[in-house]
């Protein structure tokens, strides 16, 4: 038996995305065990990517259930470039025709468009501030809070979008410690689902520059949900305008929020299609 993939990218942040609608895939879990989407996920050996996206038939009133898996195994709730991944392969494949698709996910449903000039703009919801839904560890919510971790404290900003955040304001993207920090922050005792971990330099109040470092897969090129929250949060400090655009190592997104819902915009590209062997891809 085999099986199909698509490997695509929005602004660099790469996927393997699987048709589980017209092939038969595990219903709970992800395709494979851990170990083996580890070697799927190796940029020299397997397929490379940053995580695995699943397409399934909706249990609800949603056109498709949308799932995510990290590199690691482990199963996130959210992913705004490979949402609009998912809406440019049910397009492309014919799964699909028309604007406005719904995406069932574990964190909610999710609203896309596709629009005429092919950008994707994607409902993100509301951010969630309240610590339990973050969740983050603290004695009560507030827009700025210290954490120690290493032997350095930074001030950082907290919210949920499906996943948890972080965001931290530094002077120069280019010189901020990703590599050293993030996976401090990411993995820190107060974040207990871990956190993806957002390094933001304002360069005015409509433009910035972000890099992120997410949790079971390190630094990627664009994070869609780590772009909205590095805006809400610089917005619920006073330092961001309504509409921002974000410039991250892959490229740039734009955010909009005004109080209701985020909406992210921004490209989703095909690479190529494969096959593997399956259930035993053939990979050291």
């Amino acid at each position: 038996m085999s099986i199909q993939f698509t490997k695509m990218h929005g602004l660099g942040n790469d996927f393997m995305v699987l048709d589980g609608v017209s092939q038969t895939l595990p219903e709970t879990g992800p395709p494979w065990p851990s170990d083996v989407l580890a070697r799927l996920a190796d940029r020299h050996t397997g397929v490379g990517f940053d995580q695995l996206l699943l397409i399934q038939p909706a249990h609800g009133d949603a056109d498709f259930c949308y799932r995510i898996f990290n590199a690691d195994g482990t199963e996130v709730g959210q992913c705004g470039n490979g949402a609009r991944c998912v809406a440019r392969f049910v397009r492309d494949k014919g799964l699909f025709d028309g604007h406005t698709l719904r995406l069932e996910t574990h964190s909610g449903q999710m609203q896309l468009r596709i629009t005429d000039d092919g950008l994707i703009s994607v409902d993100m919801g509301a951010p969630r501030w309240q610590l339990d839904q973050i969740p983050f560890v603290a004695k009560a919510e507030a827009d700025s809070y210290l954490i120690v971790a290493g032997t350095n404290a930074h001030e950082v900003s907290a919210v949920g979008l499906g996943n948890p955040h972080c965001v931290l304001l530094v002077e120069n993207v280019d010189q901020a410690p990703v590599a050293e920090v993030g996976p401090l922050l990411s993995q820190h005792e107060r974040f207990p689902e871990q956190v993806n971990v957002g390094f933001m330099q304002i360069i005015d109040r409509s433009h910035i520059r972000l890099r992120v470092f997410e949790r079971g897969v390190g630094e990627t090129r664009a994070c869609g949900s780590g772009a909205c929250a590095a805006v809400v949060c610089g917005q619920r400090r006073g330092l961001l305008d309504d509409s921002v655009s974000v410039q991250l190592p892959g490229g740039t997104l734009q955010i909009h929020y005004a109080g209701t819902h985020i909406t992210m915009t921004g490209p989703a590209c095909a690479v190529y299609d494969g096959v593997l062997p399956y259930p035993d891809p053939v990979c050291p």
